[in-house]
């Protein structure tokens, strides 16, 4: 799985996965021109994205209408021990009702996608730093 990260200038940057891409940027405030979501705002719709993924599958395999459904998920952003995103609430809402067995079967379900399991243990990130050759005189 990869995705590619291009600089576009200002505070843009252009994510390219497959045939498909994406623009981030910055909200005003922050000294952007607001013209994407923030890498943040990604990564919560990366999470709500794959919930919803594992929750359709979920209805759909015991044919229970899955129209309507959303999901919000919100997230503080927290500043000790170092700066990141926590306390994070996933809402998945139906418009209709489910039999318990089913509230059960789906929160199982959603507790099963990648993403939220990516956040639930911690992965291992490398960073390499890659520069053009030095030119020899």
């Amino acid at each position: 799985m990869q995705v590619k990260i291009n600089y576009e200038g200002q505070l843009q940057f252009k994510a390219t996965a497959r045939n498909h891409y994406i623009i981030g940027d910055q909200p005003e405030e922050n000294g952007g021109e607001d013209k994407g979501m923030t890498p943040s705002e990604w990564l919560l719709a990366s999470l709500g994205s794959c919930i919803g993924f594992y929750a359709v599958k979920y209805l759909q395999n015991r044919n229970i209408d899955s129209s309507g459904l959303s999901i919000t998920v919100n997230a503080d952003k927290s500043i000790r021990p170092v700066a990141r995103l926590d306390n994070f609430q996933v809402d998945v809402s139906l418009p209709c009702s489910l039999e318990t067995k089913h509230k059960l079967g789906l929160q199982q379900a959603i507790e099963n996608c990648l993403i939220h399991n990516t956040l639930m243990h911690s992965p291992q990130i490398t960073t390499h730093i890659i520069t053009a050759p030095t030119l020899v005189k």
